[in-house]
């Protein structure tokens, strides 16, 4: 298991791989997403957040996930179409994966183990949120309910740190 998410890969929505190491030195907010969803308005919540805070050292990832209720039905192109055409995403966008179960992406098995929710590890819902720090350890899990709003002041105090 890897001790960092830097050590771990994901494909991004265009079918390249990235390594997580390019965003060492830079705070993250990885979120499990969906089209369909009634929390989908936060990604404009996110975005916000992408747009105020980038600068300083944030990026927010977006994994899209068609787990919970069949909210994100389309392909990987229809998603990017969406978020940007709906909400003006202009954060990264991964390929859809799973989150939970046998085929749970790498990336989300390491945070579920790193910051367990409250009713144990799978994740509950879409709009999960997990913050990491620079160095690429999970700081806190977040609940599909939170409003990306509500993280904006843990967001600064790892940026400032």
């Amino acid at each position: 298991m890897a001790e960092t998410i830097h050590e771990l890969t994901a494909t991004r929505n265009d079918g390249t791989e990235q390594p997580l190491s390019a965003y060492r030195g830079k705070v993250l907010l990885v979120v499990n997403t969906a089209s369909q969803c009634g929390f989908t308005p936060q990604y404009r919540g996110l975005q916000a957040l992408y747009e105020r805070h980038r600068a300083a050292g944030l990026e927010v990832l977006g994994f899209p996930c068609d787990q919970f209720g069949h909210q994100e039905p389309g392909g990987d192109a229809e998603i990017a179409t969406f978020c940007e055409r709906n909400f003006g995403v202009t954060f990264p966008l991964f390929k859809k994966i799973e989150v939970n179960g046998a085929g749970t992406h790498p990336v989300f098995a390491h945070l579920k183990k790193a910051a367990p929710g409250l009713l144990g590890k799978d994740i509950r819902w879409n709009f999960t949120k997990f913050l990491v720090d620079r160095r690429g350890r999970v700081v806190k899990r977040y609940a599909s309910a939170t409003p990306p709003e509500k993280l904006e002041a843990a967001i600064e105090k790892l940026l400032s740190a």
